[in-house]
């Protein structure tokens, strides 16, 4: 039985005895951070890698309440929330969410539809198409990248012809099917900074301020993480974005332009643990408490 010595008291009664499955392919710091927190406030916290199981829906043994997919491979955390959610298990993101975030020309759709202002963008097939591209976004230059993918990888900063065409041709002749849909954006020149909002369920906890002297501004690549106060605007931006996509467990990019903030990305699985510090807020916590909430009215 679950000892209750020690536990928040604040923490409601609900989540005793509950169990919480913390889906992952590597136990990182944020997963550490959330079985930390998640245990705080009395729950039995499952790590389970989905690299080892079987889903397999007539042996699978679900010995818990609620999932947290937190695997830092798309396709293995995708095909375990499709199979967990078929065994009518909640799971955190849910499929439709995860579905919009982890391809950033759908996301970039999503949030065009809503009205949620965002970075021009267009999706080819060829050089010729690029090149016209290129025109339709305001000419070089543009940033060429995956459309999925983290931590700032595989992005292209296009400044000429020659560069977009070997950028392309590569994509063509080395890339996976998945490379040869040629996602590109108008590149937006940044303060040397962007924004990263933690955003849950509509609401933004938290946030910020990503600072490079490169125009890559993720903290994978170096960038400086200090506070960002949550002003109306972005709150209201997040809100909005959040809605578009379906709520959930989101990290949004945000930059800022002379025409206000816009959505550059939004993330399902986020890291958060160069956050927690500048901005005194328990991102961990926050994740687990929603957790509990979908949990409620499942």
């Amino acid at each position: 039985m679950l000892r209750k010595i020690g536990v928040n008291k604040s923490v409601p009664n609900i989540y005793f005895m509950k169990t919480l499955a913390i889906l992952h392919s590597t136990v990182r710091a944020e997963e550490k951070m959330l079985l930390k927190a998640g245990q705080g406030r009395g729950l039995v916290v499952k790590l389970i890698d989905i690299r080892e199981q079987i889903f397999n829906p007539d042996t699978f043994i679900v010995d818990f309440d609620i999932a947290l997919e937190r695997s830092v491979s798309t396709v293995k955390g995708t095909y375990a929330v499709r199979f967990l959610e078929a065994m009518n298990i909640p799971v955190v993101n849910s499929s439709p969410i995860s579905s919009i975030c982890e391809d950033k020309f759908i996301t970039s759709l999503i949030l065009r539809r809503a009205h949620v202002q965002t970075p021009q963008f267009a999706l080819v097939f060829g050089i010729d198409q690029a090149k016209e591209a290129v025109e339709q976004l305001g000419g070089f230059p543009v940033v060429v990248k995956p459309n999925g993918g983290s931590w700032g990888r595989l992005l292209a900063k296009i400044n000429d012809m020659d560069s977009l065409e070997a950028i392309i041709e590569h994509k063509d002749v080395l890339g996976s099917p998945q490379q040869k849909a040629i996602y590109m954006q108008a590149y937006v020149d940044k303060p040397g900074r962007d924004i990263r909002a933690f955003v849950i369920n509509g609401k933004a906890i938290c946030a910020i301020y990503r600072a490079s002297e490169h125009w890559i501004t993720n903290t994978a690549r170096g960038a400086e993480a200090t506070n960002c106060p949550i002003t109306k605007e972005m709150a209201t931006l997040s809100k909005k974005a959040s809605d578009a996509i379906g709520g959930g467990i989101l990290a949004m990019d945000i930059f800022e332009t002379d025409e206000g903030l816009m959505v550059n990305e939004v993330n399902h699985t986020m890291e958060f643990k160069n956050s927690e510090k500048p901005t005194g807020v328990s991102i961990s916590g926050a994740i687990i408490d929603y957790c509990m909430e979908v949990l409620k009215h499942a």
